[in-house]
């Protein structure tokens, strides 16, 4: 199951790569002979790809490893540092795409004449549009059916490309077919692209930093632990609950009280029913530490 799950995004990635470079050289050359500084930002968007998706190649290979003596939770957060990772080159990238946009429209601004793009930078976009469109589809397929959250998170990267090119089809088409004043539309479009993709940068970022710093899993989630913990009527109180993601799986630590005349394999089988119940729900690679107490320490830890 677990090869299975890495050839897949294996091919995947590799799928993303060739188109990503076919695109990016492509969409530079457009833009270069076509004039149009939106299209040379999508190029370098573009090429941002390539990074992320060597980072997937990379990282998913460890990820995919079991625990050793050094890692006792497994390598799961090395697929979550690649997510980061993407989000910090999508950041860059939308960074350096806003300050070359400001320094063009500032130029426009001052007098100062930039060349009309030409209309093989629209069929650049347009084609940019529909390619990766297709591929953010196919990934983030993958990515769901895989449960790879770096794979998902390089599909939306794909979508930001798909967007980006959005604005930048506008942005040509708009310089192309009204000109003169209208020139600035290119510039705009650049900036327009940007924004999207620090936004992206920041959906992707955000939640990977949380995890890598030991977030705990959401309200909702932490809920749903405890109702499946108390189905049993045997167990009570479940305290000190603390869960946490590790890449693809979850991992679970809490205290149960049972009574007291319990023997010792009853309490045993309850905690392995529980543990059961629990990796039926979020995955067979959970986590789970629970710590038995009586439940006559109940009023002494009230004192």
């Amino acid at each position: 199951m677990e090869q299975e799950r890495e050839r897949a995004i294996y091919k995947v990635t590799i799928v993303g790569f060739v188109v990503n470079v076919l695109l990016a050289v492509g969409k530079f050359l457009a833009g270069f002979f076509g004039n149009s500084g939106a299209m040379i930002a999508d190029a370098i968007h573009s090429a941002s790809d390539f990074l992320t998706d060597i980072i997937v190649l990379l990282f998913v290979k460890i990820s995919v490893k079991p625990k050793d003596e050094c890692h006792d939770y497994g390598h799961g957060k090395y697929e979550t540092l690649a997510t980061v990772m993407i989000g910090v080159f999508l950041a860059i990238t939308g960074i350096g795409i806003l300050i070359s946009s400001i320094e063009k429209i500032i130029t426009i601004i001052q007098g100062e004449s930039l060349p009309s793009p030409e209309q093989i930078a629209l069929w650049a976009a347009a084609i940019s549009i529909l390619a990766k469109e297709c591929l953010f589809q196919y990934t983030r397929r993958v990515g769901v059916k895989s449960d790879s959250p770096v794979v998902v998170a390089n599909a939306w990267h794909h979508r930001s490309d798909a967007l980006s090119s959005i604005g930048t089809l506008i942005g040509i088409g708009g310089a192309y077919f009204l000109g003169g004043n209208f020139i600035i539309l290119d510039p705009l479009a650049a900036i327009f692209v940007s924004i999207l993709i620090c936004k992206v940068a920041y959906d992707l970022c955000i939640p990977g930093i949380q995890e890598l710093l030991e977030h705990s899993l959401p309200q909702e989630i932490e809920d749903e632990i405890l109702s499946i913990v108390c189905t049993d009527p045997l167990i009570s109180n479940p305290h000190n609950l603390k869960t946490r993601k590790i890449g693809n799986t979850y991992a679970i630590e809490l205290h149960i009280r049972i009574p007291d005349e319990t023997t010792i394999a009853v309490a045993h089988d309850k905690t392995d029913e529980i543990e059961k119940n629990l990796r039926q729900k979020y995955g067979e690679k959970t986590q789970v530490i629970i710590h038995v107490e009586p439940l006559s320490q109940q009023n002494v830890d009230l004192h």
